[in-house]
C-alpha cells in the first residue's frame, strides 16, 4: 500500500474553511481539475461524480464525516487515476485566524509503478491545496 499525506496552511479559520472542504457535494468549488460535482447528499454512504476538466469521471463514496473534528473520509469507486483500493481523509485543524488542511490517503498503484502513481496523486493534491491557499490566503 502506498501512503500519501500533504497539507497547506491557509490564512482563514478552520470554521471558515471547513464548510468548503467538508462539503462533499462541492469539490468543484475548490479543486481546479473538477468542472462539476454531482452528489446525491453529504451523508455517509452518499456518492459523487467528479466531472474533470478536459473529460474523465471519478466516482467516489463518502465513508464518514466528523463535523466536530472537521474531517471526512471517502473512497474512489471508479477513476482514470492510477490507483485502486483508494481511501482518503481530508481534515481541517487550527485555532484563530489560520488553519491547516491535510489531505492523506492509502492506495494500491494501478497501471503504474508505485513512485509514479504517488507522483500523480501528489499533483492532484497539490493543485487542490494550492487553490485553497489562493482562495483563503497564505
Amino acid at each position: 500500500m502506498a501512503k500519501l499525506s500533504m497539507s497547506v496552511e491557509v490564512g482563514a479559520s478552520a470554521d471558515e474553511v471547513w464548510p468548503v472542504v467538508g462539503d462533499f457535494a462541492a469539490f468543484d468549488r475548490w479543486h481546479p481539475a473538477v468542472e462539476r460535482c454531482d452528489a446525491n447528499s453529504g451523508t455517509a454512504g452518499s456518492t459523487r461524480d467528479l466531472h474533470l476538466a478536459g473529460g474523465g469521471l471519478i466516482r467516489e463514496r463518502l465513508e464518514s464525516v466528523d463535523e466536530k473534528g472537521q474531517s471526512l473520509t471517502y473512497v474512489i469507486l471508479e477513476s482514470p487515476l492510477p490507483v485502486r483500493d483508494y481511501v482518503s481523509t481530508l481534515r481541517v485543524t487550527g485555532d484563530g485566524g489560520r488553519c491547516r488542511v491535510e489531505w492523506s490517503s492509502e492506495f494500491k498503484p494501478a497501471g503504474l509503478p508505485e513512485p509514479e502513481a504517488v507522483r500523480t496523486m501528489e499533483g492532484v493534491y497539490k493543485a487542490g491545496l494550492d487553490n485553497l491557499k489562493t482562495m483563503f490566503g497564505a
